[in-house]
């Protein structure tokens, strides 16, 4: 059936996860989504997870190492990246779904842009959509409606084949949080309760390095829409021009880049590398409850 055409979802799976989901994103503690590309071609890891073992295998290790969600995408969206058809997305990810609710209790999400796939993704078990288009594409708010799961809405300029042709702003952190505002009151007006809610800036989608870096630097902003923040910035091509490093030589920038958008106010940090950003997370939360007690402390002082 046509995606657009119907946007009823069926969602006899999950259910659990995505409850836990909901009061993860509730809480104050930093969430960290692994990525799992069952994809030929993503810049990072493309080719490594097609199989259904190899697949399976690598999100059982990141559930190990301490991932909140695992976010499962089977379309490429690197600058250039060929499109796919529905199909063969569908083939790519449904599989991988279904076998991870089998095995797994942690929160799925599903990583794609199509009406149909979010639908074909929630009924498999998938708890969360995490959209690049911000489910713009016919028939996708519908269904993400229809869906009752939590949202990622992602800025992105263009589309990935052409994103990175000299792309122009004015003022970019306020021309994306506009865009991100904008797409948020579609999703409200639509029927998604504000605390399905969550945003990404969308680094590397349209931006240049310093479009990236004054974005980065503009993070505390986006926090302060009341919503959860998602970064992504593990391994991209921004530290590849910052560091001169290929894309698997590039864990410590992204681990810099890691515990500062948490000190930027980020609740969900979107990585390759699991063991190591749980590791800065846990740094990073003591160190922020080191600074609240003595302000508590202060506090319980005044009320006294």
């Amino acid at each position: 059936m046509n995606s657009a055409g119907n946007s009823e979802v069926s969602n006899p799976h999950g259910r659990a996860s995505t409850a836990r989901l909901r009061r993860a994103l509730h809480d104050t503690r930093p969430l960290v989504m692994g990525i799992l590309n069952v994809t030929p071609d993503s810049f990072s890891d493309g080719g490594r997870y097609t199989a259904l073992d190899a697949a399976v295998r690598h999100a059982e290790q990141m559930a190990a190492e301490g991932a909140d969600i695992i976010d499962i995408g089977g379309e490429s969206t690197r600058p250039g990246a060929t499109a796919v058809s529905e199909a063969d997305e569908l083939a790519r990810v449904i599989p991988v779904i279904e076998a991870l609710r089998a095995r797994l209790d942690i929160p799925l999400s599903i990583d794609t842009s199509k009406a149909g796939v979010m639908r074909a993704a929630v009924a498999a078990g998938a708890d969360m959509i995490n959209d690049v288009n911000a489910l713009r594409a016919d028939g996708a708010l519908a269904v993400a409606r229809a869906a009752g799961v939590p949202v990622c809405l992602m800025h992105m300029r263009g589309e990935p084949r052409t994103m990175q042709e000299a792309p122009v702003y004015t003022d970019v952190c306020a021309e994306v949080m506009a865009f991100l505002q904008e797409r948020v009151a579609a999703c409200r007006e639509a029927g998604i309760p504000q605390a399905d809610l969550i945003i990404d800036p969308g680094f590397g989608f349209g931006k240049n390095l310093e479009q990236n870096l004054a974005l980065f630097r503009g993070l505390p902003a986006f926090s302060r829409m009341g919503l959860a923040v998602l970064v992504g910035v593990s391994r991209k091509s921004m530290l590849g021009t910052i560091l001169d490093r290929t894309a698997d030589e590039r864990l410590y920038g992204s681990l810099a880049l890691a515990a500062l958008a948490l000190e930027k106010g980020a609740r969900i940090l979107r990585v390759h590398d699991v063991a190591a950003t749980v590791d800065v997370v846990k740094v990073c939360q003591a160190l922020a409850a080191g600074r609240r007690a003595p302000q508590e402390n202060r506090e319980q002082h005044n009320d006294a």
